[in-house]
């Protein structure tokens, strides 16, 4: 009698590939669903402890720049310890960042929890995480997987908004963020048991490998990681794409997690809406933000990245341009298509950007990616403090708002060019052909 039953045959046809996605979709949940938190409590902590807009927004700020900066250094140490326990230490940070601050009574202590922990815990399962999975366990549907982990983001935003926001209304801010710590904490057993880092760790190659496009090879964890990652930038920062791709990538962090994610909420009850509501139209862009996001890893796999990158640019821009008119007591039509365009356009630019690094920075792109991702983060961190000054100033969010949009059509120029030179050659050698000791292969995730 044969020892192998249809069972075990069909469970051997799944690749283990699609099971640390899966991981990767719920660790990246988990990171993303403190982060839905500040937008929420800006009013009641600036209620209970008197603090500005301003101070409130400078520790987002610190987390944001701790996010995009930790990024290409989480992808290094990726490399040189494996997925799992970076992964694991930093949903770690993230809920001891999130707990604690229900014991805080003083600015400094929001700027240490908010901005430090969580900024370091959350900038290592950014989307370094998602290159390093991507390009180290898939060859085939690399832009469809990166779509579908950049979702889970939204996703995130989609679960935790609306329930943070009840809580918050209901039972304090305090409740909210001890429940948001409970639910990252709850990822670390799934990562432990189910993250793996290389298909040679399961005896497979990668999703879709064929002898021609193998994958990359297993990480030899020699090197410091450190300098890896500064390595890695002091040779990308030679090439003028890096730079085009860098700075359109700060503006669309500015767009989005610094101005939208940080302050759509108080902006919106500026105008006489509930927080609730604002709340649920946040959470709604995430909907519409999975659709969107899904969409454009399945543009990327077919269509050039640069001109999609434009395309997204132009209209978060006139999205922008047009919501100062839009917000007020109630939801209208005309704000029903604001979260529609606007949430499908949210974190769209993740993929072809991903693209365009691995296009030209080869095997050391999760790498560069988190260097232009770090852009993203220090954009997304001058918006956050700049548009709580400007409130505080002005009494109004809509030069915030204004000033993004303007900006957007700056990212779609500095995209064109990015897309002119992809199809010219660039002198000097590409990233990815450096010696190994330099910057080890397995640092392409």
């Amino acid at each position: 009698m044969s020892s192998t039953s249809p069972p075990r045959v069909g469970l051997r046809r799944i690749h283990p590939a699609w099971a640390v996605a899966a991981v990767t979709f719920v660790t990246m949940l988990g990171a993303a669903g403190f982060r839905s938190v500040p937008g929420v409590e800006l009013d009641p902590l600036h209620a209970q402890f008197g603090w500005s807009h301003g101070t409130i927004g400078a520790a987002m700020a610190v987390n944001m720049t701790l996010f995009g900066l930790t990024s290409p250094f989480a992808a290094a140490l990726m490399d040189r310890f494996g997925i799992r326990p970076v992964v694991t230490v930093a949903l770690v940070l993230v809920t001891a960042g999130s707990g604690l601050t229900v014991f805080m009574t003083q600015a400094w202590q929001l700027i240490v929890l908010w901005g430090v922990l969580v900024g370091l815990g959350t900038g290592s399962m950014s989307m370094a995480l998602v290159a390093t999975v991507t390009t180290r366990w898939f060859v085939g549907r690399r832009g469809l997987v990166s779509g579908v982990l950049t979702a889970a983001n939204a996703t995130g935003q989609l679960i935790f908004l609306p329930v943070v926001a009840r809580l918050t209304e209901h039972h304090g801010w305090k409740t909210a963020s001890l429940v948001v710590a409970v639910c990252s904490l709850a990822v670390v057993p799934l990562v432990l048991v189910f993250m793996r880092n290389h298909p040679h760790d399961t005896g497979r190659r990668a999703y879709g490998a064929t002898d021609l496009d193998p994958g990359p090879p297993p990480s030899q964890r020699v090197g410091n990681s450190a300098l890896a990652a500064l390595r890695a930038l002091r040779t990308a920062t030679r090439s003028w794409v890096f730079w085009l791709l860098a700075g359109s990538f700060a503006i669309c962090g500015a767009s989005t997690n610094g101005l939208i994610g940080t302050h759509f909420i108080p902006a919106a009850h500026d105008h006489g809406m509930p927080a609730t509501t604002a709340a649920g139209l946040l959470a709604l862009v995430g909907v519409f933000d999975v659709a969107g996001t899904i969409a454009s890893g399945w543009l990327t796999d077919r269509y050039d990245p640069a001109r999609l990158l434009i395309v997204y640019y132009i209209g978060r821009g006139l999205s922008l341009l047009a919501l100062p008119s839009l917000l007020g007591r109630d939801t209208t039509p005309s704000t029903w298509v604001f979260i529609l365009f606007y949430g499908l356009d949210w974190v769209a630019t993740v993929p072809p950007t991903v693209a365009l690094c691995r296009k030209h920075f080869g095997d050391s792109a999760p790498v560069v990616f988190g260097w232009v991702f770090a852009s993203h983060q220090l954009g997304a961190a001058v918006a956050a403090s700049g548009a709580g000054v400007i409130r505080d100033v002005s009494g109004t969010y809509s030069p915030a708002f204004y000033g993004a949009a303007a900006l957007c059509g700056v990212a779609a120029a500095l995209c064109a060019e990015a897309g002119r030179a992809s199809r010219r050659p660039t002198p000097g050698p590409p990233v990815h052909s450096l010696p190994a000791p330099v910057l080890p292969a397995p640092v392409s995730s």
